[in-house]
């Protein structure tokens, strides 16, 4: 499902609203999620997972092409963790 799919499924089940409104509302939640986990913070939402960020330590890599030795910096990744909820769910529990 891409956004545009999940903002007409939402506005499909919720008649009352308009488009331009639930546009507004799932670009709302997702950019408080991104900004939540920029200023280093958790989302959780239950039944469903929660967001975090990961600090990966600075470390030797490698290029596969060459084969040579290149320093990759230190960086923060989004991390995903799936509630009972959705595990349960998706194992047909």
């Amino acid at each position: 499902m891409i956004r545009s799919e999940l903002i007409q499924r939402v506005a499909d089940d919720n008649p009352h609203l308009t488009q331009r409104d639930v546009e507004r509302i799932v670009g709302t939640i997702f950019e408080e999620i991104i900004q939540t986990m920029a200023d280093g913070g958790r989302v959780e939402l239950r039944g469903f997972g929660a967001f975090s960020v990961k600090k990966r330590d600075a470390r030797q890599g490698r290029n596969p092409r060459t084969g040579e030795s290149v320093a990759v910096e230190e960086k923060h990744v989004p991390f995903f963790k799936a509630g009972k909820l959705l595990r349960d769910r998706l194992n047909g529990s």
